[in-house]
């Protein structure tokens, strides 16, 4: 009997027959839920979502007013082809492969910029996506405008994490930008507000410089006209903040280091690092700072980050940050929906998980087409964005969401929120965005976000709050004055027949005494407006959320 049971028992070399690596494409191919394709709907959503998104930030690193065209063709049910193109720089021909069939490659993951793509997935999945429901590869006709065009067919060999070049071809045409033709099934097009069409009109509505044509698989032709000229700035790149590092970076980081010693490594690497500061670091660890960076021991290191902790530092600086910008939020978002009330708001930069700077920009419209139209009726509405890039997806996970629930909207006059006439709209800009999953669809809920979330929503509540009592308080006067002129009329004729006086002149009177007494009111009701002290337990104060940062006189902060 023992010896069947031990007969039974597998030997360690026999169970690791079967252990290999697996490759990033691989993984991704087999959790494709992960990049964004997880429906129908959805996944052709995010092909359109990644072509767009490529293409925005190419041309505006390049500054290059974007044109973009994303053309969608029915061939069979639930089968499409999409076609994208762009004006942008073009892609040189040895980067084609890599740019379209590896993952987490691209100039975007490694530097510390604000830009739409962060991971160097967006593309590369699209084509995974293709070949992978077609077994077919996709088309990229791109130049960069010297004189030469390729023309390539490729699919990704995701036992190689690489791309194969099917077909090649180079012809001389000048001419610059890149085309891509894919072909998708298990996808479905509609004009729901998480469709293609949705996605693009609020891409086009926070880029205003951007040219978008789109051709659905009806035939229907929109143009998204550019109302602008003005190209955003270029993304600029930053150095780390020292605080939220982690010792396996800073190892890591030191061991490529060019520096002769640690005190200039941390100066050189990092941003807000100054000499004043190395010497500081200096008090709180048991080594010479002098030494060469690239023998710094996992212990030190260590060191070193808790001596940071020990430092304050100036917030990182945020001129690498690009907001929408209040203006044109009002001019390109608000004006659409023609509202009877508006209110825009952008926070001043703060910094999350330690040292990533961020903004909010906030907006609220109340009133003409403002929130989603249902029957006879309207629901409130939320327009999510990250870097000007619109999240459609996982509305009910995404601290943007939580962040509006979380306000009591009622404080503010809007006593059934849910079903109120508003939309409000929120926009993340960050050099990295804390998105739940790569298929950047949903921010996860880090302290300091939710909290300017918060903070900014309350702010334009509160700018509500006295658009809403004045027109109520209005409301109320024209009615006081409404019945005090109708019992003014049989007050005339009364007085009249007593005194003998004209009818017409006494009523004159008594109307120019009800229109004094009216302005009265409204004046007294301004000033104390103007008294009026914020609500309690909604300011920034009084929070429970409120921030640990001192702010400083010049508009900096400094982290502890």
């Amino acid at each position: 009997m023992v010896n069947m049971e031990l007969n039974r028992e597998k030997h360690a070399d026999e169970l690791f027959k079967e252990f290999r690596e697996t490759s990033i494409t691989e993984f991704f191919r087999k959790n494709r839920a992960h990049l964004g394709y997880s429906g129908k709907l959805r996944s052709l959503t995010t092909v359109v979502h990644e072509i767009v998104t490529n293409a925005l930030d190419a041309c505006e690193e390049a500054g290059i007013l974007p044109d973009i065209q994303i053309k969608i063709n029915a061939l069979n049910s639930e089968h499409y082809k999409v076609f994208g193109a762009d004006n942008g720089p073009g892609i040189p021909l040895k980067h084609i492969s890599d740019v379209f069939g590896k993952m987490l490659a691209g100039t975007k993951f490694h530097r510390n910029v604000q830009l739409r793509g962060q991971q160097g997935i967006g593309v590369a999945g699209v084509t995974l996506f293709s070949q992978t429901t077609t077994g077919k590869p996709i088309k990229v006709k791109t130049s960069t405008g010297k004189g030469k065009v390729h023309e390539v067919e490729l699919m990704i060999d995701i036992t190689k994490n690489k791309a194969d070049i099917l077909s090649k071809k180079e012809y001389s045409q000048y001419w610059r930008g890149t085309e891509l033709d894919v072909e998708l099934k298990g996808v479905k097009f509609n004009l729901s507000e998480r469709g293609p069409s949705e996605y693009l009109r609020r891409t086009a509505i926070v880029n205003p410089h951007a040219q978008i044509i789109f051709i659905d698989p009806e035939g229907r032709k929109t143009v998204f006209e550019r109302s602008s000229e003005k190209i955003p700035k270029p993304p600029v790149s930053m150095k780390a903040h020292p605080k939220g590092l982690e010792v396996d970076d800073l190892i890591n980081m030191s061991k490529v280091s060019k520096g002769r010693k640690v005190s200039s490594f941390l100066v050189t690497t990092f941003s807000r690092m100054s000499n004043a500061k190395v010497k500081e670091i200096q008090e709180h660890v048991n080594f010479d700072l002098n030494k060469n960076p690239r023998r710094l021991t996992w212990a030190e290191c260590e060191e070193i980050i808790n001596a940071i902790e020990k430092v304050k530092f100036l917030a990182p600086p945020t001129e690498g940050l690009e907001a929408i910008g209040e203006e044109q939020i009002k001019n390109a978002v608000l004006n659409i929906l023609d509202p009877e009330f508006e209110a825009v708001l952008t926070r001043p930069p703060k910094v999350h998980s330690g040292g990533i700077p961020f903004l909010i920009e906030v907006a609220i419209a109340y009133g003409g087409h403002a929130g989603r139209s249902i029957g006879d009726g309207s629901k409130y509405e939320i327009m999510r964005f990250g870097n000007k890039a619109p999240l459609l997806f996982d509305t009910g996970g995404c601290a943007i969401t939580k962040a509006v629930n979380s306000v009591e909207w009622k404080r503010y006059g809007m006593r059934d929120f849910e079903n109120s006439p508003v939309t409000i709209l929120v926009n993340l800009a960050s050099t990295h965005i804390p998105y739940t999953s790569a298929g950047k669809q949903s921010i996860a809920e880090e302290k300091e976000v939710l909290k300017e979330i918060r903070f900014a929503l309350m702010e334009v509540g509160r700018k509500f709050q006295v658009y809403h009592s004045r027109k109520r308080r209005a409301l109320e006067r024209e009615a006081r004055k409404q019945i005090l002129l109708k019992y003014s009329t049989a007050l005339a004729s009364g007085l009249a027949k007593l005194t003998n006086k004209n009818e017409e002149a006494i009523l004159k009177e008594l109307q120019n005494l009800v229109e004094e007494r009216i302005t009265g009111l409204e004046i007294e009701e301004a000033e104390e407006e103007e008294l009026e002290p914020t609500l309690e337990g909604e300011s920034e104060d009084n929070s429970e959320t409120h921030g640990e940062m001192e702010e400083k006189p010049e508009g900096e902060e400094e982290v502890e």
